[in-house]
């Protein structure tokens, strides 16, 4: 493999890090916004992103996403719904499987935070073809995969 090739790697991975450590300091940005605690604020994220996706998520899966215990798990979800921001509803022909679904509220709270960040993103995102995003979409996918095991 050429310097060249490794440094380019090298430099991917480095702003991949740079993103990720702006995204976690957007969240917890978020969360002081909301009155919550960051990991809160970030189950927040994954469930209305999920919404977004048309795949809403079960507790299972966020626990899986956000590393929490079920325990742990419990006790954010009481504490979101507590707080008027998520539902639990059961949606699945098996009524054992609960879906989490974000209220009105902190999905208008979410748009009004997040907004302009994501308009500048789509902005950014409008340069690229569809082929070279289906790549990216590869790449960040498989390089997820590779963290977990």
């Amino acid at each position: 493999m050429s310097n060249d090739h490794a440094a380019q790697r090298e430099r991917l991975a480095d702003g991949l890090r740079s993103y990720g450590a702006s995204f976690a300091e957007l969240g917890r940005r978020f969360a002081a916004d909301l009155g919550v605690h960051s990991t809160d604020a970030f189950a927040l994220l994954e469930i209305t992103s999920a919404e977004t996706l048309g795949a809403p998520i079960s507790p299972a899966l966020l626990s899986k996403r956000i590393a929490l215990t079920s325990g742990a798990m419990s006790s954010l979800l009481n504490r979101l719904e507590a707080a008027g921001y998520i539902t639990r509803t059961r949606e699945h022909t098996d009524r054992r499987v609960v879906t989490l679904r974000s209220s009105e509220q902190v999905k208008q709270r979410g748009e009004e935070f997040f907004r302009s960040r994501n308009e500048r993103q789509d902005a950014i995102l409008a340069d690229y073809p569809p082929e070279t995003l289906d790549q990216f979409e590869t790449l960040l996918r498989r390089l997820t995969a590779s963290l977990s095991s």
